[in-house]
């Protein structure tokens, strides 16, 4: 095993150096003991497992299926698709996903998610749905990983093999439906086949999929690294795969191409095409957080646009995010008069809130995270791309106006990140909470001063009438604090850092 990079079991799943912390044996032993889970839990007995396209996938694949089938289960492969396919293939079959994929991490990583469904549903959010798991299941995951909790079976009861090839074109049709068909009138498509989009898949598993979704939904389509049809078992990365600035930027990159084409928009997703980031027409990237905000400005203008939502009018509105997510994202939903609802970072946890308020009543907009991740129940209720890059060009082409121009009308904030390192995950609490006790001192001793403190993962403070806010947390993978602040300016947000960290240096 790596030193350096051990392997890392979370509520996230598995993730490791391949042939180092992550060998072929851990990821049958890991697929077997969630097989296990699954026949003691009731979750059934079928399981569709995809790979992220990253070159090596396969062999991990293959003993992912491997340690699933030596348990029992059926495994329906479905190759080299986007981990939102997964979930949609999952829903069709009425059955469980395994992605292997690393996500954003680097070419050496490989890695697993299990998709699971909740029994417990609501007509807003169906019951079969399938999402990550929340933190009590995954942990039930681990442990029985941990402890070696696996039911080899005896080779009549292994279960079967069956390889589906419909998983793409199962969730195109799905995502062109809910939005080109059901959202958008003929205007807004006639308008959005004159586009010309710039694609990054990084010769990963949103390649083929992506680009048959644009080749059907605009004029143009010019993809890095191939065509629509490009060979998206190649897996090898022209980039770092994380979609943020500096990966993207450079001679040929997709800021750069963007502005050679004269193309109206740049999307770029990650490995597994579940994030999404966006370079608007004039070469800049706008990032992650952006691709949140615009998609739930589509999904709120387009409903309004069609005689608007009784439930929304009622004040039942509601988007789910985290914690972490920026503030912008407030700022559109109240335009609409929509509540937004917060969460402990995860996906899993979005997920659980959005399935909680359906059941309440309440009608779930959009979910999603900062990171480019758009949860549109839809499409799913696992963070997709295609979903993300469809609402975007529907908002375009409703509007007529341009990704800068829809950037613009939204407030501007200035978000920075730091980390500081700790002995242990242990001695986290103390110091989340030594910055919690000097902003509740702050509010009483500043009559008037409106602070929103938030204890649901770490702290996330809000100083609201300065617009600005604080998240602070453990790391889930690393003995570190994360440190989060949004502010008005840079500078604004950099000073807020700077006093909480040195209060937890202080404290440490």
């Amino acid at each position: 095993m790596s030193m350096s990079e051990p392997l890392i079991v979370g509520v996230s799943g598995l993730r490791g150096i391949v042939g180092e912390s992550l060998s072929f044996d851990v990821a049958m032993r890991y697929a077997a003991a969630f097989g296990t889970w699954l026949k003691r839990d009731g979750e059934g007995e079928t399981v569709v497992v995809g790979r992220d396209g990253r070159h090596g996938g396969l062999a991990l694949q293959q003993a992912v299926m491997a340690g699933l089938m030596g348990v029992g289960c059926d495994v329906v492969d479905v190759g080299v698709v986007p981990t939102p396919t997964v979930g949609v293939v999952a829903n069709e079959y009425g059955a469980v996903g395994v992605v292997v994929t690393a996500s954003h991490n680097g070419q050496a990583w490989n890695g697993i998610k299990c998709l699971c469904r909740d029994a417990q549903g609501s007509d807003a959010i169906d019951a079969f749905v399938v999402s990550a798991p929340v933190k009590g299941r995954a942990e039930e995951i681990i442990g029985g990983f941990e402890g070696n909790e696996i039911d080899w079976v005896r080779g009549e009861l292994v279960g079967e093999y069956e390889q589906y090839e419909g998983g793409c074109k199962l969730h195109l049709q799905l995502v062109g439906e809910a939005v080109f068909l059901d959202l958008m009138d003929k205007a807004g498509r006639e308008k959005m086949s004159g586009f010309r989009v710039v694609l990054d898949s990084l010769n990963a598993s949103g390649s083929r999929v992506g680009g048959l979704l644009l080749h059907e939904a605009v004029g143009q389509v010019i993809q890095l690294g191939g065509g629509a049809l490009v060979d998206e078992s190649f897996g090898i990365f022209e980039h770092e795969p994380e979609p943020t600035a500096e990966n993207l930027a450079g001679e040929g990159g997709l800021c750069d191409v963007v502005v050679g084409a004269r193309a109206d928009v740049g999307f770029a997703q990650d490995p597994d095409a579940d994030r999404l980031a966006i370079v608007d027409e004039t070469g800049r990237y706008i990032g992650e957080e952006y691709t949140l905000v615009l998609a739930a400005e589509a999904l709120l203008q387009l409903r309004e646009a069609d005689g608007g939502d009784e439930e929304m009018e009622a004040g039942r509105g509601v988007i789910v995010v985290n914690l972490s997510t920026s503030r912008m994202i407030d700022d559109v939903a109240a335009k609409f008069g929509v509540e937004v609802v917060r969460t402990p970072v995860g996906e899993a946890n979005v997920v659980q809130k959005m399935r909680e308020l359906g059941r309440e009543g309440f009608d779930v907009v959009v979910g999603g995270e900062g990171n480019g991740g758009v949860i549109w129940p839809g499409t799913g209720l696992v963070r997709d791309s295609l979903a993300g890059m469809g609402l975007v060009l529907g908002l375009m082409a409703s509007t007529g106006k341009t990704v800068s121009e829809l950037a613009g009308e939204v407030p501007g904030y200035a978000i920075m990140k730091r980390k500081v390192g700790i002995d242990s995950k242990e001695a986290a609490e103390p110091l989340v909470e030594a910055v919690a006790e000097h902003f509740r001192e702050m509010g009483r001793v500043l009559e008037g001063a409106k602070i929103e403190i938030d204890r649901q993962d770490g702290v996330r403070v809000d100083l609201v009438e300065q617009k600005a806010w604080l998240h602070v947390r453990a790391s889930n993978t690393e003995s570190i604090v994360r440190l989060i602040a949004e502010a008005q300016t840079q500078e604004d947000a950099e000073a807020l850092l700077e006093m909480v960290e040195e209060l937890i240096r202080e404290k440490a």
